[in-house]
């Protein structure tokens, strides 16, 4: 077995863990907070009687450990409950909900790295210069205020004052395009309309950079910091003394070791937005995860609670672990230093 699937197994292995600690913890969160989700579902014009019925059903008047030897029962088979928000089930509305809220990350994530990445490189590469300063300034901007912020002066500056993006949701009502698997994109594709899926793409923007704006000033300050100090590295300054084109440098010799720090912000910057953009979400009416989750927490839907938590949780771990592995690969001693411990 080589050292990279021997990592690999390892980390499934504790991330499956993990995952159970978590359906542990939040089970338990979700049940002793204030408000009975009985009454909270039926009203308050519904009988005692009525709420009695209802706790039955979902087990609340058992102890929570065998509620939760329940849960994971039919977890095993695939069934997270059903939604008092909804009336449906939950593994339903999270294949409803989920895809926008992925394509809406997937777009931002992809910001993150094509502009954060080449502004750290070029404010390290001319370091001290109005470049420098400006690329700082940018990042310290993207950094210092919350994503909901940029939404509404994005959505205003762009949709509003300069009619350039639109305003809300994932495509205009005169497309009417079928769900093939929740993905805007990749429907569209299947379905041959370009037209459509450029409507999709151009409604996607600005909810994405309003979303990856934090993580692209995260990002460039980081790959500047790590690219500034590798600089100084003795190997550099030799590459320097034969001549080396300084672009050379910054690409080759500079860029590859300050590159790891960069992809593990960018990793979990990534799996934060999938809890973080339920504000992002609602500014620009995006029907998604996000959105859901904040719904079904103030109706304490549990099983939706407990479900979109968990789908949260995964992509966290699903992000740990690509970064570990892409860190393994980019870094054979890290490989075999982790291998042999």
């Amino acid at each position: 077995m080589t050292p990279t699937i021997l990592i690999f197994v390892r980390r499934v292995g504790i991330s499956c863990i993990v995952l159970l600690g978590v359906s542990m913890l939040i089970f338990a969160i979700a049940r002793v907070i204030p408000g009975d989700p009985a009454r909270i579902a039926l009203g308050p014009s519904a009988t005692a009687e009525q709420v009695a019925k209802l706790r039955a059903e979902l087990r609340l008047d058992e102890p929570i450990a065998v509620q939760y030897g329940h849960f994971l029962s039919e977890l095993a088979q695939g069934d997270l409950g059903i939604s008092l928000y909804t009336n449906r089930p939950v593994v339903v509305d999270i294949a409803q909900f989920l895809p926008a809220t992925l394509e809406l990350i997937f777009v931002a994530g992809a910001m993150m790295i094509v502009i954060g990445l080449p502004l750290g490189i070029a404010s390290a590469r001319w370091r001290g210069t109005w470049i420098d300063n400006a690329i700082r300034m940018i990042a310290l901007l993207g950094v210092s205020a919350p994503s909901f912020v940029w939404a509404v002066i994005l959505m205003l500056l762009f949709a509003y004052f300069l009619p350039l993006f639109p305003i809300a949701g994932r495509i205009s009502d005169t497309f009417a395009i079928e769900q093939v698997t929740g993905f805007l994109f990749l429907d569209t594709l299947i379905a041959g309309n370009l037209a459509a899926f450029g409507n999709a793409a151009w409604h996607v923007i600005l909810p994405a950079f309003a979303l990856a704006l934090s993580g692209i000033g995260q990002t460039a300050r980081l790959t500047r910091a790590n690219m500034v100090e590798t600089y100084d590295k003795p190997y550099v300054e030799m590459a320097r003394s034969y001549g080396v084109p300084d672009r050379r440098i910054a690409n080759r010799y500079a860029f590859k070791p300050s590159l790891i720090p960069s992809l593990t912000i960018i990793g979990l910057d990534f799996a934060a937005m999938l809890g973080n953009a339920f504000l992002v979400e609602a500014v620009f009416a995006w029907p998604g995860l996000s959105r859901y989750g904040v719904s079904v927490i103030l109706r304490k839907d549990l099983d939706a609670i407990v479900g979109t938590v968990l789908i949260i949780s995964a992509t966290f771990l699903i992000m740990n672990l690509i970064v570990d592995v892409l860190v393994t690969i980019i870094n054979p001693r890290i490989r075999y230093s982790r291998t042999a411990s």
